[in-house]
């Protein structure tokens, strides 16, 4: 990608030559905390009577001797993470020593190019051979401190990009990093281990929260510090260049963070596009939805389509079960796998189930908050799913959901659309359900697009789906049919909007018909606003939202045309083009908005709204007469027993 050639390589032996140094902190040093507070037991002064402790790392830096506030402790980090096994070291525990020597090691080596590079090291020599001149010493303090903050934020970069392989599910809250030292480089890395050393102790108790324990204060340290450095002076060594560590695939680039893929390989079938039988408006918007994501454009940290107007953030897929939403998940996590591989980009699949519901008061809504930031995550391609969100998610008032079901729901609706929601169009979140009616209505309609999910339909799906399900260990014909054509994506994707030209439900086709037989065709603004406002009287819960999100649908369709398989093929096509070309080339291919377009996507809307309606009060009125039936059984038993 452009750039590459300026970046320079973080040599493997100059890091390697700083491993001894690494493991030394992470074995144990002394350390006075002078900004924040002790709140974790330090670790024991020895193992055993007898048995003296590991050695003791000591600053190397001659003049740079501070005068501690607080009594001094001891960090031993490498007992810290052993402590928390049964006496053997696990995978997990190794996994994140390793990370964090060769963070270590890393920010070190970082530290020794930037003092090269800076100047910082003639002046450190000059200050050992006490030949340092006078005018020269505020010059030196600030590179001091410019090689700290640069030095921690490489520990923390470098930490979280090595361990976010091993992160799992499980997410930890750590709060602000409070021990910031910037005398020198390994006083602040001491001030560093120190704080997460009190981390470690407080909150892992196992191998998967040790590992989400350092990922959070990684990402804490980097915010801090980045902070810190927009006002700091002397970086421009270290801001104005980029690094590359070949053996990690890790990039330095100034106070911006690497990321890496979370959880490794994404584990899942894929299916292909020809293996979804029916579903075809769902099929073809998931094809193009997923080529419309890999538009993003990571330099601008956005997308053409987000900005044209014609990005699909969050849908909703509902169906009957067994009609194809999983294999629709399948399909979609597959082509953005494979994409992704192609272009080189990070992908991150995740899903949000019931078992991320907890009885604990404020973890389930963490839980949600941490499973929108990864998808949200503007370094990579993201896709999220909610499946059975009705069940995940609780209807507000609902005396029968659970306090973990409303905090999810006040998470994802204010992640959806809220206050602070920002659309970069490098993720989509995709909702779930058999039973859409029993999901909160606010959260319903926070689902920009419909994807109605309702499996095969005609004989020729039927065919299709027997003869795909059947495999090929059979001589059986196939007979008068000609298989698989009726699942050529256009001709069925343009009969099935046709088919949305009058509504399908009985509420919403009467209101049809009211209209139209007042106004005559729905030809212009001023008719169709009435047939909204006519909707909208029929059903109070069709508000402005509903109009956004038809609207919104609309633009979609005006760039109904498929991304070339080429460009998602050779990037260099596409892909890799600046932001503004990108937009030229999208903008090249839109078509204008039609009559037809606007009145198929109100009907398509109302119609799931009018189909959600009308199931949720039948479930309604089905309760009602059970409840009435037994209070007649009560009564009747009542009175006989009285007689």
């Amino acid at each position: 990608m452009s750039g590459a050639r300026d970046t320079m390589e973080l040599r493997e032996e100059s890091i390697r030559a700083q491993y001894d140094a690494a493991l030394a902190m992470l074995t144990g040093f002394d350390h006075a905390p002078r900004l924040a507070k002790a709140a974790a037991v330090e670790a024991k002064a020895e193992r055993s009577p007898g048995i003296g402790t590991r050695p003791m790392f000591r600053s190397t830096t001659p003049g740079m001797v501070t005068r501690p506030t607080a009594r001094p402790g001891g960090v031993r980090v490498v007992e810290r993470v052993e402590g928390l096994g049964d006496g053997l070291v696990s995978p997990l525990q190794a996994s994140a020593l390793n990370s964090l020597r060769r963070g270590l090691a890393i920010a070190l080596a970082m530290a020794e190019t930037f003092a090269a590079q800076s100047g910082l090291a003639e002046l450190k020599k000059a200050n050992l051979e006490g030949r340092l001149p006078e005018g020269k010493r505020a010059e030196f303090t600030e590179l001091l401190a410019a090689e700290a903050l640069l030095t921690l934020y490489t520990f923390a970069n470098a930490t979280a990009f090595l361990i976010a392989p091993s992160m799992g599910s499980v997410t930890v809250e750590v709060g602000a990093v409070e021990e910031i030292l910037t005398d020198n480089a390994p006083l602040a890395l001491q001030g560093a281990l120190w704080e997460l050393d009190q981390d470690i102790a407080l909150l892992a108790s196992d191998g998967a929260r040790l590992v989400a324990v350092i990922s959070a204060f990684c990402e804490a340290l980097m915010q801090r510090v980045a902070l810190r450095a927009e006002t700091a002076p002397r970086l421009q060594a270290f801001t104005g260049g980029s690094w590359r560590v070949e053996a990690d695939g890790l990039a330095i680039s100034g106070f911006k963070p690497a990321r890496a893929s979370k959880g490794g390989a994404l584990a899942m079938q894929f299916k292909k596009p020809s293996e979804v039988i029916g579903n075809h408006i769902a099929k073809y918007q998931s094809l193009r939805l997923a080529k419309m994501l890999m538009a993003y454009d990571f330099e601008r940290k956005l997308n053409p389509f987000a900005e044209l107007g014609g990005f699909i953030f969050t849908f909703m897929g509902d169906g009957k079960p067994g009609t194809g939403k999983t294999t629709l998940i399948q399909m979609m996590a597959g082509l953005l796998n494979d994409y992704c591989k192609v272009a080189g980009y990070p992908f991150r699949y995740q899903n949000f189930s019931i078992d991320q519901i907890d009885s604990y008061q404020g973890k389930s809504g963490q839980n949600a908050k941490a499973f929108i930031d990864n998808v949200l995550d503007p370094g990579g391609i993201g896709f999220g799913t909610i499946d059975d969100i009705d069940q995940v998610a609780g209807k507000r008032g609902d005396r029968q959901s659970s306090a973990g079901q409303q905090e999810v729901t006040a998470v994802f609706m204010g992640a959806f659309a809220g206050a602070n929601t920002v659309v970069r169009g490098n993720c989509t979140f995709g909702m779930f359900s058999n039973y859409p009616e029993n999901v909160d209505d606010a959260l319903r309609q926070r689902a920009g697009a419909r994807f109605l999910v309702d499996g095969p339909q005609s004989r020729e799906d039927y065919i299709d789906i027997l003869s795909l399900l059947l495999g090929k260990n059979h001589s059986i014909p196939v007979g008068g049919h000609d298989l698989f054509a009726a699942q050529e994506i256009k001709r069925a994707v343009s009969a099935s909007f046709e088919g949305h030209a009058k509504p399908h439900e009985d509420g919403l086709l009467k209101v049809w018909e009211k209209v139209q037989g007042e106004l005559g065709p729905l030809d212009t603004l001023a008719k169709l606003g009435s047939y909204l406002k006519a909707i909208q009287q029929a059903d109070e819960r069709f508000t402005g939202r509903a109009i956004k999100n038809i609207t919104d649908a609309v633009k979609v369709r005006a760039m109904d045309f498929e991304l070339p398989d080429e460009w998602m093929e050779n990037p260099d096509l596409f892909l890799f083009k600046p932001y503004d070309e990108k937009l030229a080339m999208i903008k090249g291919l839109t078509q204008p908005i039609t009559v037809d377009m606007v009145i198929q996507e109100i009907n398509r809307y109302a119609d799931s709204e009018f189909r959600y309606a009308d199931k949720s009060d039948e479930v309604a009125i089905e309760g009602m007469v059970r409840d009435f039936k037994r209070q007649e059984e009560a009564k009747r038993r009542y009175l006989e027993g009285k007689a």
